[in-house]
């Protein structure tokens, strides 16, 4: 005979069909999604101030961007601002990019 405890220990997962399996992974994965806030103007401002005085001093910064349903961060030196392709371009091996639109926040470390 079965404990009553033992009820919390079935994997329920195992008695469902693959395709409801994936419904709801689908749908977990669908809830975590992020939306992209919209900036300000006087947010777009700071964040431009705060790129310019990188730049010219030569600062690392941690820059919050969107992509991909998520927030991503990113360290390091800004090699330039890509006005014309409206990305920013840091100094390191991979030359990360970041399209100036995705940018949520700058933080001058």
């Amino acid at each position: 005979m079965s404990n009553v405890n033992d009820r919390g220990t079935i994997k329920w997962t195992s008695l469902m069909m693959p395709e409801h399996i994936q419904a709801l992974n689908d749908m977990w994965k669908d809830q975590e999604k992020k939306s992209k806030p919209i900036l300000d103007e006087q947010e777009l401002e700071e964040l431009g101030m705060k790129l310019q005085m990188a730049i010219h001093n030569d600062l690392a910064i941690e820059v919050k961007y969107y992509k991909d349903h998520d927030y991503q961060l990113i360290k390091g030196k800004l090699s330039k601002v890509d006005n014309v392709n409206n990305t920013l371009i840091f100094q390191n091996s991979g030359r990360d990019k970041i399209n100036l639109s995705d940018i949520i926040d700058v933080t001058i470390i």
